[in-house]
């Protein structure tokens, strides 16, 4: 009787992997974070959760900086779509804007002014700055940079116009009313 135990513990144990293939397998985590939409020349448009709601945007960095600011991060000029809110115009400028600095954003012939913030600078009218980057070649923002010395950023909006109409289809406006 004394080997029962040890013969049924034996059986146990040599079953285990067998059981383990038909144990149900737990689910992967859905992956966290940004998910690109595709690339558009120059421009990348991806999608990410935000309050729990769905985000699209574009965005390029910057092809010419000029003058070199040492430790500058990286310029980024995004287009972002919310269901709250549409055409939202921010450059990531790389490094902390003095309080009330104003930046331009120049787009062929059109100038917009920008508001700042900590290290980003905002457009007021994202409708119009879109409207204009759609037809457009380049975009320059010139701001004050550290030290009050004047920086320039250059750029691209080659595939622009593609990567918006990929942001606006995954991320349709929410239509008020009904």
């Amino acid at each position: 009787m004394r080997a029962l135990p040890a013969l049924s513990l034996a059986f146990t144990l040599l079953c285990l992997p067998a059981l383990a293939d038909t144990a149900p397998k737990p689910k992967q985590p859905r992956p966290t974070g940004p998910l690109a939409i595709g690339t558009f020349e120059d421009w990348t448009a991806a999608t990410d959760k935000e309050a729990g709601q769905m985000i699209c945007y574009a965005f390029t960095r910057a092809r010419d900086s000029k003058p070199a600011v040492p430790g500058r991060g990286d310029v980024v000029l995004t287009v972002t779509e919310r269901p709250s809110g549409r055409d939202a115009v921010a450059i990531s400028a790389g490094f902390a804007f003095t309080a009330d600095a104003i930046g331009k954003l120049v787009v062929e012939n059109e100038s917009f002014e920008l508001y700042t913030s900590q290290r980003s600078a905002f457009a007021r009218d994202g409708h119009a700055v879109v409207r204009s980057m759609e037809r457009g070649k380049q975009a320059v923002m010139h701001a004050p940079g550290p030290k009050d010395a004047a920086v320039t950023d250059t750029f691209s909006l080659r595939g622009f116009k593609h990567a918006y109409e990929a942001i606006v289809k995954r991320c349709p406006a929410v239509k008020k009313g009904g």
